[in-house]
């Protein structure tokens, strides 16, 4: 398996990568050390002010977002425009629709079948006058434009091949005799001649440019820039990897300070503040709960209780008095007649023993 395969050897490195490595990362590890230390404190407040200031922040601009635009926009358009636009539909179908449709029926229809008639019977007439007029007229007319053609294209014959025989051996012949014995060989001549042109002055600019700009191009190249990128790459290299290391280690020295100021803190505010709230605060509260408040609450409550007490009592002598003053002034009222307010009784239902005549009534 790949996994089991043992590391491929890494190659040697040189005495100036050795040479470059220890002094870079000495120097970018200083370097890092208090930027990563700036970096994580602003890391660290910003997301204390994301989680305690932003956050309830942006909540409050969202809803205070939706209360001023989003509901305001909905309720007008569920409530305004909806409602409107359905009324505006309805009128527009039985104001516009409904009476374009019933003319549409009742109006254009009638007359599109009767125009469509029309048009029937005036197709009809002149098919009628083009088959028996027209045509015989047409078939006379062609009958004496073929006999013409023919006479005209026979006379065209003639004079088309006196032309063509003029022309072959007036022009094209000799035209012919020129391109093959003097222009041909000319053209070979030229074209020989131009080819060894280019090629001697395409040779000379070839050594010419190779020598004044190729070669010096050539040797910059190999002897300054390719060493001189080589080290560039090397101090580069070990550059970033420098850099890598230190913010790494930068890192760990961060999080060993973050927790020693952590820890001091603690030291320094928490356990004290809380040794305060243990060993003082909560037998002083408890102290406090047990000694006071427990019996003004239970002092409050029978007070309470006593006064809803002698409130009760005071409401029934008002209510007892009230009453004997009516029956002093007014006298003792009679008691109301009972009226039975009950569901009239339904009757026994039919029986095997029983009857529902007047005379063998049960």
């Amino acid at each position: 398996m790949d996994l089991d395969k043992p590391p491929a050897p890494q190659p040697p490195e040189g005495c100036l990568v050795v040479a470059v490595r220890l002094p870079v990362r000495i120097v970018v590890l200083v370097l890092v050390v208090p930027v990563r230390l700036v970096w994580d404190a602003l890391v660290v407040a910003a997301r204390f002010l994301h989680a305690t200031v932003l956050r309830p922040l942006g909540r409050a601009l969202l809803w205070v977002g939706r209360a001023l635009f989003v509901w305001p926009f909905v309720a007008l358009w569920r409530w305004v425009l909806v409602p409107v636009a359905q009324a505006l539909g309805w009128l527009g179908r039985v104001l516009v629709v409904t009476p374009l449709s019933w003319v549409y029926v009742h109006v254009l229809t009638p007359l599109g079948h009767a125009f469509r008639w029309a048009a029937l019977g005036v197709g009809a007439g002149l098919a009628w006058v083009g088959a028996h007029l027209l045509a015989p007229v047409g078939r006379g007319l062609a009958w004496l434009a073929r006999g013409v053609g023919a006479l005209l294209a026979a006379a065209g014959l003639g004079v088309y091949a006196g032309a063509a025989w003029l022309v072959r051996y007036l022009v094209v012949v000799p035209a012919l005799w020129l391109y093959a014995w003097v222009l041909t060989p000319v053209g070979r001549a030229l074209t020989w001649l131009a080819d060894a042109l280019v090629t001697g002055v395409g040779a000379v600019l070839y050594w010419t440019l190779r020598i004044l700009f190729v070669l010096p191009a050539l040797a910059l190249w190999r002897w300054v820039l390719a060493p001189v990128g080589r080290v560039l790459a090397v101090v580069g290299r070990e550059v970033a990897d420098a850099l890598g290391h230190a913010w790494r280690i930068a890192g760990r020295l961060s999080r060993v300070v973050g927790r020693a100021l952590g820890t001091l803190f603690r030291w320094i505010f928490v356990e004290p503040a809380r040794w305060v709230y243990l060993t003082v605060l909560t037998p002083v509260g408890h102290l406090v709960r047990d000694a006071v408040l427990s019996p003004a609450a239970r002092a409050a409550r029978e007070v309470g209780r006593v006064t809803r007490q002698t409130l009760a009592a005071a409401r029934d002598t008002l209510r007892e008095t009230r009453r004997d003053l009516r029956r002093a002034l007014f006298g003792d009222p009679g008691r109301p007649v009972e009226v039975d307010r009950r569901e009239p009784r339904q009757p026994d239902p039919r029986t095997l023993g029983s009857s529902t005549t007047v005379l063998t009534k049960d």
